[in-house]
């Protein structure tokens, strides 16, 4: 019979089959990371205990900085400062500034207990008075799951057949994000895509993020984990909506971040190349063409080595 010591009891067991099976080869990875950890992303995600994040993605000791909150929310930047601070940003500037970071994942799921009591406070005005609707799961939710509302409202009332214009590392530069156009889901899990869709823009919002993203150092990206069949859903850009990872999708998936990661560099180099006050934001069709013209003819002028070790146009 389960007694009040039963919780702690699991637990002490665990850490004795840890001993027993696993101590031994996590040490050696201590080890291996101690003097020169390489962490290669960034993972927020819900503190539902049914997440288990390093075990869906199979990743070890180094790979990932992971921070769990209720809701996988990401703080908008206007709602943090220096006397309203919070997790999330400051591990942001952790990973991706004082590291090199190359990827942020905010990553959802389904019958998220978080969402549903954000769903259930904004469709319950009755409840607004209640002992939950004045805690601090319920401030929390509603500070930051407000946005998320705001956009589930909007392409609910178009039935789902409307995206979310959503941009990422190019504030100029918007997507589109359709949510279960297939009606699959239910209303609660609806929100919780929509929910981690905004979260990942919120990243985008930090002034210490813009050049990590800009330059394309730093990439962001959205999983949705389905608890009741386990599959793991990826946002692809290219389809405009979540997809599911595996053998028929997950080459495609690599290809588009390769792909991504490729128009980061060209544009980067582009930039590089621009006169004076366009380089940051280039609008203009006929300065784009003068400066590609301009680009072209450095090519030319610019002599080359051949094998024979001989320069010439």
């Amino acid at each position: 019979m389960a007694g009040v010591n039963h919780g702690m009891e699991k637990i002490f067991r665990g850490i004795m089959k840890y001993r027993l099976n696993h101590q031994r080869n996590m040490v050696e990875q201590f080890k291996q990371v101690r003097d020169n950890p390489v962490p290669t992303a960034v993972f927020f995600t819900c503190v539902d205990s049914r997440m288990l994040p390093t075990r869906f993605t199979q990743t070890q000791v180094g790979d990932m900085f992971i921070v769990r909150n209720a809701g996988n929310m990401v703080p908008h930047s206007s709602k943090v400062s220096d006397t309203n601070v919070a997790t999330e940003p400051a591990v942001l500037e952790l990973a991706c500034v004082m590291n090199t970071v190359k990827h942020v994942v905010v990553c959802g799921h389904s019958d998220c207990k978080a969402i549903n009591l954000l769903y259930n406070l904004y469709s319950n005005p009755d409840t607004q008075d209640s002992a939950a609707a004045r805690g601090p799961l319920s401030a929390w939710i509603t500070q930051h799951g407000a946005s998320t509302m705001h956009e589930f409202e909007k392409i609910e009332r178009a039935l789902f057949r409307r995206p979310i214009l959503l941009h990422a590392e190019d504030p100029n530069n918007k997507f589109p994000a359709y949510v279960d156009v297939d009606e699959k889901y239910n209303i609660n899990d609806k929100i919780s895509m929509v929910n981690t869709l905004i979260q990942m823009q919120n990243v985008t919002t930090y002034p210490f993020m813009h050049s990590c993203l800009r330059d394309g150092r730093t990439h962001i990206h959205a999983l949705w984990f389905d608890v009741y069949t386990g599959e793991i859903h990826c946002f692809s850009r290219k389809e405009k909506t979540f997809i599911p990872v595996n053998e028929n999708t997950v080459e495609e998936l690599i290809n588009e971040l390769t792909e991504s990661a490729a128009r980061f560099k060209v544009n980067s180099n582009f930039g590089d190349a621009m006169p004076t006050g366009y380089r940051k934001d280039v609008s203009d069709e006929e300065t784009l063409q003068k400066t590609a013209q301009r680009m072209m003819h450095t090519a030319r002028q610019t002599p080359h080595v051949c094998d024979q070790n001989c320069k010439h146009d």
